[in-house]
């Protein structure tokens, strides 16, 4: 998938924020949105998935946006802030790694809307879309217990927040229905996109016996991956169908679809209806939530045990609680 990068703000902070306009017979008074990713724009993952519905809301709305790539922690509360100084209508971190600092913000530009990927905090001006991750995580761990050979399956975070949580709570729950006893090994990396990290962190589980690992990092999945395709091990993708880029290892893939996710709201934003309330998506909303190819390894009668529990979230008979 190729990416244009675009213009480079001559009045940017030093992290970098990207404008990209509106077509010309759009560009009367648009609607702005700015985005704020722990990623990169080309992750193949969460930041490039949001990057790509603001692209799409553009050419569908005349929406003008920006953007921020790879911001941490201690840049977050003013490249925040730049944004809200320069007017945009709303602004968006992407992750839960940003509520604390978008609430914070908020208070001081109350009437600029705010918006938080993957979180729950909510105000006025601050709204927030999450996904049911608890949900996706079962069906994961269910279905790699019922690949590994060894007993021992694996997951991977950058850092502890709602969706990691939520994820290894499922993933744990999962494994132990459909094998119980299996052990699942759990490492924080403390970082998203360090690709030599992720495959070290990797190895690590590998080396414990581990043969199904999970990555929901940012880039530092392919170093993760990279491991497992090494190791002749299976995996587990994240965001997308994994199987496209990895036909090798992957066994299952949780989608999350932040494109569709993110248009949903952006089109309530457009219209200047976005509320200050929880969006929350689930296994019920194809669009933004579902699970992906099974893979070879995995025996028939274990793909049909795990469509029958979407089957079972969807209707409600099997509720998988967030932590």
């Amino acid at each position: 998938m190729t990416i244009t990068r675009r213009t480079i703000l001559a009045a940017a902070i030093s992290l970098g924020a990207v404008v990209a306009t509106a077509p010309m017979a759009l560009a009367q008074d648009p609607y702005k949105v700015a985005i704020v990713m722990p990623g990169t724009i080309s992750d193949k993952g969460w930041s490039e998935a949001g990057y790509h519905a603001l692209e799409r809301s553009k050419e569908e709305l005349g929406i003008e946006f920006a953007y921020s790539e790879h911001v941490e922690q201690p840049d977050q509360v003013e490249v925040l802030s730049d944004y809200a100084r320069r007017g945009y209508n709303l602004i968006i971190g992407h992750g839960g790694e940003y509520q604390d600092a978008i609430l914070r913000v908020a208070k001081n530009y109350p009437d600029t809307m705010f918006m938080v990927n993957n979180g729950l905090g909510v105000g006025t001006n601050v709204a927030n879309a999450d996904f049911h991750f608890s949900q996706l995580g079962y069906l994961m761990g269910y279905t790699a217990a019922k690949v590994s050979k060894t007993g021992k399956i694996g997951m991977l975070v950058a850092q502890e927040f709602k969706f990691t949580l939520d994820s290894i709570a499922g993933y744990r729950e999962g494994a132990e229905a459909a094998v119980p006893g299996t052990q699942v090994l759990y490492n924080v990396m403390g970082d998203w996109n360090d690709v030599a990290k992720g495959k070290e962190a990797a190895l690590g589980q590998l080396s414990q016996g581990a043969d199904v690992i999970w990555p929901t990092m940012d880039a530092a999945n392919v170093g993760a991956l990279q491991a497992v395709q090494e190791k002749g091990a299976k995996s587990i993708g994240l965001c997308y169908d994994g199987i496209k880029d990895w036909p090798d290892i992957m066994v299952q893939s949780a989608i999350l679809d932040v494109t569709e996710n993110m248009l949903s709201y952006l089109r309530i934003a457009a219209k200047g209806k976005l509320e200050g309330k929880l969006y929350k998506a689930d296994l019920t909303n194809t669009a933004a939530m579902r699970i992906g190819t099974f893979g070879p390894t995995v025996p028939k009668d274990a793909q049909d045990q795990v469509l029958a529990l979407v089957e079972k979230m969807k209707s409600g008979e099997l509720k998988v609680e967030p932590y």
